[in-house]
C-alpha cells in the first residue's frame, strides 16, 4: 500500500469533482450530471463510516485499483483511536504473490513493451493472491478489519464495504506516478501501466466487482484524497434500478491531445481554459465513465459497470443476450476546431480484434458533424487508382525517414457540413480533418486505432506517436475507393415520418454497423418508442429539451449533452424548451 504526499497526487489541470453540489449553472452543458436519490442516502466523511464499522465489528474493506489504501487506514485509525477502540488490521497486500510470479501470469496478455495493445486477460483476482485461508474476527480486539483489493475473498463472512474509484481519476493518479498496477512494487511509465490496466487489471477487478455486488453493504467513492462519500448498498441497488429503467446521463470527462481543438473550451463552461486544448470528450465511453448520485447535495460516483451488472436486461432489452454486460454504443467528441487533423488511420475487423485482442465487438464508427468551420473536411476512403503496395511503401518511408506525404494522392478528402454523417466501418481508411467538432457515434471499443500517417508531429510530451502500418494493412479494405466511397460511406439522409410540427429523419449507417441513427426534429414535442433497444441521444441543435419517460420521470438536457433511455423505459416524450426547432440525434441497435 502506498503513502501519498498531500501534493502531486493527480496529474491534471482539471479539478476534482466536488464532494458536495454547490449549485448548478442553468441552461448549459453540465460537467457533473447527477441523479437524485432522496434525502438521507449519502453520508460524508470517515467519521460517519467509522461509526458504521464500529457497529459491525468485523468488516472487509474491498475496492478498486488506485485507491489510496494507507490514507483510508490512517483516516479510520484516527477515528477508532479517538473512540479508544482496539483494531486488528489485516492488509491484503500481505497475501499478494511476488512481482516475479505476477509478471509471469500477466505476460501472455500485455504484448510487447513497444506495443500499445495486449489481449483481454483470462484471469481471476485469486490468481494474484495466496488466499489460502479465511480470516475470522479476533475476540482480543474490538474490531477486525481486512483492508485492500480482494478483501471480500479473504474474509467472505465479514460485513463488506467497497471503495470505488472513477477511471479518469485512476489515470490521473497513474500519470502522477503514485499508484501501481495490481501486484507491482513500483510505477511503470504511464502508457505501459494503462495497457496493463486495460487488458488485465480492469478485466480482473470488474469480474470481482460483479461477483461480490450483491454482498456489498456499503459503497464508497474514494476519488477525494482525505475524505469520502458513502451510501448503503441497498440504496445503490434501488438507484441503479431507477436509472436503468428510466433515463440517465454519465459523467463526461475531457482530454487534451496532439491534434486537439478549441470548440469545447469555448462552449463548455467549467473546463479549465488554461489547458492547451481539448481533443476528446468521454461523453459515453462507458468502460471509463461513471454515474453520479446526489442526496442532500452530497455526491457519490460509481463506475458504469455497476449499472450493467445489475440492470443489463433493462438497459439493453432485446439485445441483452447478445451484448451481455457490455454497453455497445459509444458517443464522444473529437475536437479539431482551430486544431489539427487526426492521424490517417483504420480500425480492426471483427475477426482480427477477437483473435488478437480478445474483444467481442469491433470499433465500427461514424462521424456526425455537430459543428464545423468553413474549410473543415473529412478524409475517407481511397482514391480510385490506389495501389496498396505503393501506399505502404510511401507510409514506411515517411515513418522511417520523416518524409511528408501528399495524402490526398491516396485518400479522398470530403467537405464537412453540419449534420453530415460519415460512415467508417472497420477496415476503412479515415481521419477527421481540422476545423470540426465531431460527434463520434460508434461501437464501444475505443483504443484500437491503427495509425498509418500522423503528419510528422509529436505528442504533447514531445515524443513521436506510435505508427502501426502492419496492423493497418492486415485490416484495410482497399475496395472502399473511388465512387463507392460517396455511395456507401456518406449517409444519404431522408425523412421517414412526419407529424404536424415534427419529423423523423433516417441517417442510415453502413450495413456492417449494428447500430442505426435517426434525427428527431420538432418544434414542440415528439413521442418515441424504444422498441426493445436502448436509445443514446444528444441535442445537436437547440438549447434544451425535457424528456418525460412513460413512468413519469422527467429530466432536462442541454445542447451537446448525451443521455440514454434504456429499453425498459418503453417510451418517452421529448419537449422542446428552445425558441427554434430542436434536433436530437438518436442512436439505437438494429433489429
Amino acid at each position: 500500500m502506498n503513502d501519498i504526499a498531500d501534493t502531486n497526487w493527480r496529474m491534471s489541470k482539471q479539478p476534482l469533482m466536488p464532494q458536495r453540489l454547490a449549485g448548478k449553472t442553468l441552461n448549459t452543458y453540465d460537467l457533473y450530471p447527477t441523479h437524485k436519490i432522496g434525502s438521507g442516502k449519502i453520508y460524508s466523511g470517515y467519521s460517519t463510516l467509522a461509526s458504521w464499522i464500529h457497529k459491525q465489528g468485523f468488516v472487509a474493506i474491498d475496492g478498486y485499483a488506485g485507491v489510496f489504501w494507507n490514507d483510508v487506514k490512517n483516516q479510520l485509525a484516527q477515528e477508532f483511536n479517538n473512540a479508544n477502540l482496539s483494531v486488528r488490521w489485516i492488509s491484503t497486500d500481505d497475501f499478494i504473490k511476488s512481482q516475479v510470479e505476477i509478471e509471469k501470469i500477466v505476460a501472455p496478455y500485455i504484448g510487447t513493451p513497444n506495443s500499445v495493445w495486449g489481449t483481454r486477460a483470462q484471469l481471476t483476482l485469486s490468481d494474484f493472491y495466496n488466499f489460502e485461508s479465511i480470516i475470522y474476527p479476533d475476540d482480543n480486539y474490538d474490531l477486525t478489519i481486512i483492508l485492500g483489493v480482494g478483501a471480500a475473498e479473504l474474509a467472505p463472512k465479514a460485513h463488506l464495504v467497497y471503495l470505488d474509484l472513477p477511471k479518469n481519476e485512476l489515470q490521473l493518479r497513474m500519470r502522477a506516478g503514485v499508484i501501481n498496477n495490481l501486484g507491482a512494487v513500483s510505477a511503470n511509465n504511464s502508457s505501459e501501466m494503462y495497457k496493463r490496466f486495460y487488458f488485465v487489471d480492469w478485466v480482473v477487478l470488474n469480474n470481482h466487482k460483479k461477483q461480490i455486488l450483491n454482498n456489498i453493504e456499503i459503497i464508497g467513492d474514494a476519488q477525494w484524497k482525505d475524505t469520502l462519500n458513502w451510501m448503503q448498498g441497498s440504496d445503490l441497488k434501488n438507484a441503479l434500478h431507477h436509472i436503468g429503467t428510466t433515463v440517465f446521463r454519465v459523467r463526461p470527462w475531457f482530454e487534451p491531445g496532439a491534434w486537439g481543438g478549441q470548440w469545447m473550451k469555448q462552449h463548455i463552461a467549467g473546463l479549465n481554459p488554461d489547458e492547451v486544448n481539448y481533443a476528446w470528450s468521454f461523453e459515453l465511453i462507458v468502460p471509463e465513465n461513471g454515474v453520479v448520485f446526489e442526496s442532500d447535495s452530497n455526491l457519490l460516483e460509481v463506475s458504469f459497470d455497476f449499472l450493467m451488472f445489475q440492470e443489463r436486461d433493462a438497459v439493453l432489452g432485446d439485445f441483452a443476450e447478445r451484448f451481455g454486460d457490455e454497453f455497445p454504443i459509444r458517443f464522444d467528441f473529437l475536437d479539431t476546431w482551430d486544431g489539427g487533423n487526426l492521424s490517417i488511420q483504420c480500425h480492426p475487423t471483427l475477426k482480427y480484434i477477437q483473435e488478437h485482442f480478445g474483444e467481442t465487438i469491433t470499433q465500427d464508427e461514424t462521424y456526425y458533424i455537430l459543428d464545423c468551420q468553413p474549410e473543415a473536411n473529412v478524409y475517407l476512403g481511397f482514391q480510385e487508382n490506389i495501389d496498396a503496395a505503393d501506399f505502404k511503401k510511401v507510409l514506411e518511408d515517411s515513418r522511417d525517414n520523416g518524409k511528408e506525404i501528399q495524402i490526398t494522392e491516396y485518400v479522398q478528402l470530403h467537405q464537412a457540413n453540419k449534420h453530415d454523417l460519415f460512415l467508417i466501418p472497420n477496415g476503412t481508411v479515415h481521419s477527421a480533418g481540422a476545423g470540426n467538432l465531431v460527434l463520434e457515434i460508434s461501437a464501444t471499443p475505443y483504443i484500437f486505432t491503427f495509425k498509418m500517417y500522423d503528419w510528422l508531429r509529436l505528442d504533447l510530451n514531445g515524443k513521436p506517436r506510435a505508427i502501426n502500418i502492419d496492423h493497418a494493412f492486415n485490416n484495410l479494405n482497399f475496395e472502399r475507393k473511388g465512387g463507392r466511397v460517396n455511395q456507401e460511406l456518406i449517409s444519404k439522409q431522408q425523412s421517414i415520418q412526419k407529424g404536424e410540427d415534427w419529423e423523423i429523419v433516417h441517417v442510415p449507417t453502413h450495413a456492417d454497423h449494428f447500430y442505426d441513427v435517426h434525427r428527431l426534429e420538432f418544434d414542440s414535442e415528439v413521442k418515441v418508442e424504444t422498441a426493445g433497444s436502448c436509445h443514446v441521444l444528444m441535442l445537436v441543435e437547440g438549447t434544451s429539451v425535457i424528456i418525460q419517460t412513460a413512468n413519469g420521470t422527467e429530466n432536462t438536457y442541454h445542447y451537446a449533452e448525451t443521455f440514454v433511455v434504456p429499453a425498459a423505459a418503453q417510451s418517452y416524450t421529448l419537449i422542446n424548451k428552445g425558441a427554434g426547432k430542436a434536433k436530437v440525434v438518436k442512436a439505437f441497435l438494429k433489429p
